[in-house]
């Protein structure tokens, strides 16, 4: 899996809880997730963090997933993604 660069960051960083990366690799969307750029991945976490409720907690998370299987938006805002991220 790859492993992504989170210290060009200047927000604090989110630690993937286990039930966001089992629904990640359940949908296979792991990779379309680490292709994302660093800021992206690190607040989808924070976001699905910050919901106080179970049933908040899974409408983002479900958002998330969709919005990865998709590939053209980021919180429900059009995003473009590049060809090669790594280089």
């Amino acid at each position: 899996m790859n492993e992504t660069d989170f210290s060009s960051l200047s927000r604090p960083i989110h630690p993937m809880p286990d039930f966001v990366k089992d629904a990640l690799i359940e949908r296979d969307l792991m990779d379309a997730y680490h292709s994302r750029p660093p800021y992206q991945q690190n607040d989808y976490i924070g976001w699905i963090n910050r919901a106080k409720r179970p049933e908040t907690k899974q409408k983002r998370l479900d958002q998330m997933l969709y919005e990865l299987e998709r590939g053209d938006l980021y919180m429900k805002m059009d995003f473009t993604p590049k060809k090669n991220r790594d280089g």
